[in-house]
């Protein structure tokens, strides 16, 4: 399955080089849960975030969030980067979700603290300013916002049809719903969604100039400055308060 995310969001973690520019491993890098590929060639602009937990299936767990996000913020600074696919390495599984044998050692306040992390994790895949395009087999996870962002995709009735009864669909069905844009059938190397999602990254990479790109955030930032609700953000910063907006 494919699904394509368009949105904007801003991270606020300081900027740092992305340990792995290109596709070649190395012995630091093999060792990583979450790995960043960027392309080269024809791909230039493209980057692949590569999930490489084997022994736990991806699962969820604290130092496999953490990377993550580390690796979303550097990619979401990386001016060079257009198009992010999320891959895994594991054959056969994209994401297992929560790593429950991790979290079954969790105190009560840890396992709050981790769910919110992994629900901004989610916030953050899902509203990425940098367009992506994950590869993946299945997976609703509603303890990390599904709850939330289901009913908004398919409807209250429908998404408590699926939570409630824990259904796993097929790519197919995914696709009916709307919940994927593409499925494809798995081929003999078991990486035919990846094929495709690679494809779709590249007909989506010129369309994404950079340069056009800043000048539209210019412009929409230039119609934000004499508005009063960006005074009254400020001011309510500066005063630690909420911001009373108003439209204008």
């Amino acid at each position: 399955m494919l699904r394509v995310l368009t949105s904007t969001l801003r991270f606020p973690r300081p900027w740092r080089p992305l340990e792995t520019r290109g596709c070649s491993s190395n012995a630091g890098a093999a060792d990583r849960e979450i790995q960043v590929c960027a392309l080269a060639g024809p791909d230039q602009g493209i980057a692949e975030i590569l999930m490489n937990r084997p022994s736990a299936r991806n699962a969820l767990g604290n130092v496999f969030v953490s990377q993550l996000l580390e690796a979303l913020a550097q990619l979401r600074e990386d001016r060079q980067v257009r198009v992010l696919i999320f891959r895994s390495g594991v054959k056969g599984v994209f994401c297992a979700g929560a790593d429950l044998k991790e979290r079954e050692q969790m105190s009560e306040a840890e396992v709050g603290l981790f769910v919110q992390r992994l629900r901004g994790l989610m916030t953050e895949i899902a509203s990425s300013a940098v367009m992506g395009l994950i590869e993946t087999t299945r997976g609703l996870l509603p303890g990390a916002g599904g709850t939330q962002r289901l009913p908004r995709c398919l409807g209250v009735a429908l998404a408590k049809e699926l939570i409630f009864t824990g259904r796993r669909l097929s790519g197919a069905q995914a696709q009916a719903l709307g919940l994927v844009n593409h499925a494809v059938a798995q081929n003999e190397e078991g990486n035919a969604a990846y094929h495709r999602a690679r494809a779709l990254a590249q007909e989506i990479l010129p369309q994404v100039d950079i340069a056009s790109g800043m000048a539209i955030e210019g412009i929409c930032y230039a119609q934000n400055i004499p508005t009063r609700d960006r005074l009254e953000g400020m001011a309510a910063f500066r005063e630690k308060r909420l911001p009373r907006f108003v439209g204008e």
